[in-house]
């Protein structure tokens, strides 16, 4: 009786974890798409205002949005087919919105109406900049010891 109850309550957790992943899924894509939607507003806007460069800039930092979506969807089609969640996705993640706020801080500052100089922070950009590094080396590692588990898992022989 217990035996069957827990076989019940796994079914019913299984199911559940799958709808879950159901709603994650549409989230994402919705987020895409509202996200793309403000990119291509953003574009037009730049258009009118004849301000390209800064317009281009902004939606730069608006499809670094999209690609951490579309990483994101990635992940979950990963883990819908193979039951698998790899680290390095949140490692990517965390680099693509670093490299964002890399390339947004400048243009934030340069079109600040007020003192450039009283706006950019060397000390958080520079910290911006190691984060990035350790992140990339993080990343480095984490990629490089995925393959040399796929190696060895590669290597040997199957019956």
């Amino acid at each position: 009786m217990i035996a069957t109850f827990e076989e019940r309550l796994l079914s019913l957790l299984r199911a559940f974890n799958h709808f879950l992943h159901a709603f994650l899924a549409i989230a994402l894509v919705l987020a895409s798409l509202m996200v793309i939607w403000e990119f291509s507003v953003s574009v037009v806007h730049a258009v009118e205002m004849n301000n390209l460069a800064h317009g281009f800039l902004q939606s730069l930092g608006t499809l670094f949005i999209v690609w951490t979506l579309s990483s994101l969807i990635s992940a979950e089609i990963n883990y819908v087919h193979t039951g698998v969640f790899h680290v390095v996705v949140f490692i990517e993640v965390a680099m693509i919105t670093i490299l964002r706020q890399l390339i947004i801080e400048p243009v934030r500052t340069a079109t600040a109406g007020q003192n450039a100089e009283q706006l950019f922070n060397p000390l958080h950009y520079g910290l911006l900049l190691a984060s990035l590094m350790v992140i990339g080396i993080l990343h480095k590692l984490v990629t490089s010891s995925e393959k040399k588990g796929n190696d060895k898992e590669d290597s040997v022989p199957k019956l």
